[in-house]
């Protein structure tokens, strides 16, 4: 293919704001603080940053270098290197379709959220009515009013996966939606991308700013911010903390996708990609570090009202027990009165037992909570509770929109950009990928997604989440590593690196190649198949409405069966593709000898 025939970005601008708006997604917002609170707070950036030095930063470089050398999607790229690997491509596009077919499901759900943010009082502020309209929903008091508002009236969510009650029509629609905008977003290609990444890749800094200082001034936020960059140096001798670190660059840089292959054969052949590689991946981590300080300004704030909402519900239990005068017990001083009328009433005091709530604000700063529990629950829950309520949920859930469709730009250009270069499907690409044909990939993911908008869509969601990528993803990025230090070689590597940049890449990144990158890769890998098997049956949080709670079950036999489908699928595109040129050669072969043959005899 020549190197002018290709589209190209505009300016090397509009390339790094594809990759911020694709590598900074909805993982940096309800992930990474997630892995603060966790593991320690701000000591957990020690683990982190070192990661992103010793792998994040060196497989992003890789990965921007192969697509602008071979200006290919990953099948093509893959496949120039080495006929053998174009499986290695195919297994990331199959990895990016798992993905395309749930990530909109979020954007469905922001969608949902923000237009129910456009009333008077919040849906999710108050418990509505039960069907008698005597008194509150029985489910809703069980539970609270976020947790109500998400898992039924959202997804009006069935007990289990092995039952299903039809499609929630709300959110089908608001999953066309986020589809018709993917659409638009990518039907011109690189000419449409550039264009909207402006918009998604700065907006939600946007907002997270004025979160930031919004933020910093709600009752109690201080106790979070106190919380995060207070560091416990003790979970660094916890071996999960620096896999989570691990695997947190990993997955938030979008490694192994193909998507960053796919950007990066856009370029021009000579544009500087390394100094971009590492711009971009310090705007990774430093908007996760920013989003953590916003969340947990948040998180002060919602800990601290329930403390002091915990505290008020005692002193007014004191007060009724003991027919005090109401300014005889405050919240500051509820602990002390309880010593002391457990000392003078030792007897009406004991009858207490089993009604006193443990108040405690250190409990409420440590519930950690991540993924769709902390971007629809908790950060609902806190938004409730603020002045102007209506204004941050818009804001909020617009920020939550942009984040999620940026990351889809890449996540669909990882499938549609190898697609179209490789080979084998020139017959159809110039007719199905060109122009408005794009529409068939977004529309055949849409039909093929509407499952996750049943009553039991939200189990399968989990299952894609949990065991669509990760392994695959894992083993993806292994292989690329390792083909190119040891089967393209290092060496020829560099020179390609010369070729375009004018210089050949210095000693550290040969090192993390050829040794550092992959010996962790590997023990990620390790670590992940002995995870898997010591966790016995695969489970899930199921929603039970007469408890108000979720709790944890196994998944059935076909639930098992299909994770270890998802497992396999995309992973055994590598050997099967290897499998598949070997046998196509050695066919090839044996023609060649017996035509040879003939023409001897003739002859």
């Amino acid at each position: 293919m020549a190197k002018d025939a290709r589209d190209n970005w505009e300016n090397p601008m509009q390339f790094v704001l594809a990759c911020v708006s694709y590598a900074v997604g909805l993982g940096n917002v309800w992930r990474f603080p997630y892995l603060c609170q966790m593991h320690g707070g701000g000591g957990f950036l020690i683990p982190y940053l070192l990661m992103l030095v010793l792998e994040g930063v060196p497989l992003f470089y890789l990965e921007l270098a192969i697509g602008q050398k071979m200006r290919l999607g990953s099948i093509g790229a893959w496949t120039a290197i080495s006929p053998y690997l174009g499986g290695l491509g195919l297994a990331s596009v199959v990895t990016s379709l798992y993905l395309c077919l749930y990530y909109n499901i979020i954007n469905a759900w922001s969608f949902w959220y923000l237009f129910h943010s456009f009333q008077s009082v919040l849906p999710w502020a108050a418990c509505p009515l039960n069907a008698n309209r005597t008194g509150p929903s029985e489910e809703c008091e069980r539970a609270t009013p976020t947790q109500y508002f998400f898992y039924r009236e959202t997804l009006n969510i069935s007990p289990s996966i092995e039952e299903n009650g039809g499609i929630h029509t709300g959110q089908a629609l608001c999953f066309l939606l986020a589809w018709v905008i993917t659409y638009l977003f990518i039907v011109r290609g690189v000419k449409s991308t550039g264009k909207v990444v402006y918009f998604t890749a700065t907006f939600p800094y946007v907002v997270l700013f004025i979160y930031l200082i919004r933020g910093f001034t709600l009752h109690g936020a201080i106790n979070g911010i106190k919380y995060m960059f207070t560091p416990k140096m003790e979970e660094l001798a916890n071996p999960t903390t620096w896999i989570n670190a691990a695997t947190q660059i990993f997955f938030s840089l979008g490694l192994g996708f193909g998507s960053l292959i796919a950007f990066a054969s856009y370029n021009q052949y000579h544009n500087n990609f390394e100094r971009q590689a590492i711009i971009v991946s310090l705007i990774n981590s430093g908007t996760s570090i920013f989003s953590s300080v916003v969340t947990f300004a948040i998180y002060g704030f919602k800990a601290t009202v329930n403390y002091e909402n915990c505290l008020e519900r005692t002193r007014i239990l004191l007060l009724n027990t003991f027919s005090l005068s109401e300014d005889s017990i405050t919240i500051d001083n509820v602990f002390e009165r309880i010593v002391e009328l457990n000392t003078t009433h030792p007897e009406q005091f004991a009858e207490l037992n089993g009604k006193l709530e443990d108040c405690n604000l250190e409990s409420e700063l440590s519930t950690a909570v991540e993924g769709t529990g902390l971007a629809f629950i908790v950060y609902s829950e806190a938004i409730k509770n603020m002045p102007l309520s209506q204004l941050w949920s818009v804001l909020y859930f617009i920020m939550l929109l942009m984040l999620g469709m940026g990351s889809m730009l890449g996540n669909i250009t990882a499938i549609i950009t190898p697609l179209r270069d490789f080979k084998v499907l020139s017959c159809i690409s110039t007719e199905v990928f060109n122009g408005k044909k794009k529409c068939i990939v977004c529309f055949i993911c849409l039909l093929l997604g509407l499952g996750f908008t049943t009553t039991s869509g939200n189990y399968w969601f989990t299952m894609f989440n949990d065991y669509g990528a990760t392994f695959s993803l894992l083993f993806i990025v292994l292989i690329e590593v390792i083909t190119v230090s040891y089967i393209y070689g290092i060496k020829r590597f560099e020179r390609d690196i010369e070729d375009m940049l004018g210089h050949r890449p210095n000693w550290y990144w040969k090192i993390m190649w050829a040794g550092v990158s992959p010996l962790l890769l590997i023990g990620l890998f390790l670590f992940y198949i002995i995870n898997y098997i010591q966790g016995g049956t695969p489970t899930y949080q199921a929603w039970n409405k007469d408890l108000g709670k979720s709790e944890q079950i196994e998944y059935p036999l076909f639930g098992q069966a299909f994770i270890g489908l998802l497992l396999a699928s995309s992973v055994s595109c590598v050997p099967l593709t290897a499998l598949y040129v070997f046998c196509q050669r050695r066919k090839h072969a044996q023609r060649h000898m017996q035509q040879h043959t003939v023409n001897t005899v003739a002859a």
